[in-house]
């Protein structure tokens, strides 16, 4: 039997007085939706490194275990307008292959990213690092590798090309650290790579007295990962 329009209305309004406080909860949680959580400097000032890296690791979790949270990204585009506080900053490889905010199930103004192909140390990043700790309060660096580094693979070729050239060279502490071997090795590219990761890490302590006197007081994290293009996990690397 088909129902008139005022039939339909009729059965609409009583549908409504049936759910009562189970259909104004459920709008309720949907405008809930609407706004999201925005970090604050008194809650960042408030976090400590582990609790960071925490974050990082459950997030990398949800991402490897295809868990993560849903976003509404616009929503989230003009909660942050006002200003931004991440936790983290990540010194990560430029490849395709590695999206920070998402391995990471990040949102929009959790994390800052500095990406550089074979995720090297210069002064601008330097002084990136700086920035994100000393003036917004930013409370972990990670330097983030990754398994299948096309740079890491090109530094052990010795490879020349134009300006890549010297930044190839930059790598190339970290092979002869890891001793001989070849770029279609993969677990050697691997050891590479994390040696590079290494690297960087005592690169940033020794070439930035004010990421060294954070990191020393504790009120910044310093740590070395690596994630894996085949799995989506990160691994992060014994200090």
């Amino acid at each position: 039997m088909r129902l008139t329009t005022s039939a339909k209305g009729l059965a609409l309004l009583v549908l409504t007085a049936a759910l009562g406080p189970a259909s104004a909860q459920v709008s309720a949680d949907t405008r809930a939706t609407k706004s999201p959580r925005v970090r604050t400097a008194e809650s960042l000032a408030a976090m400590t490194p582990a609790a960071a890296l925490d974050k990082l690791k459950k997030g990398n979790t949800r991402f490897a275990e295809k868990s993560m949270r849903t976003r509404d990204w616009q929503v989230k585009v003009s909660a942050t307008a006002g200003g931004q506080y991440p936790f983290a900053a990540i010194l990560a490889c430029m490849d395709s292959r590695t999206p920070i905010e998402i391995i990471f199930d990040q949102g929009i103004g959790d994390v800052f990213g500095i990406r550089i192909a074979g995720n090297i140390v210069n002064d601008d990043e330097l002084g990136s690092m700086e920035y994100a700790t000393k003036v917004v309060g930013t409370k972990l660096i990670v330097v983030l590798g990754h398994t299948s580094c096309g740079a890491v693979k090109g530094s052990i070729d010795d490879a020349k090309l134009g300006n890549l050239t010297a930044l190839l060279a930059k790598i190339r502490p970290a092979v002869s650290a890891s001793g001989p071997g070849s770029s279609k090795d993969d677990a050697y590219v691997t050891r590479v790579a994390q040696a590079n990761v290494s690297l960087a890490m005592k690169e940033i302590r020794e070439k930035s007295p004010t990421l060294k006197a954070q990191v020393d007081a504790g009120t910044v994290g310093l740590v070395g990962a690596i994630y894996d293009v085949s799995t989506g996990k990160v691994t992060f690397l014994a200090d």
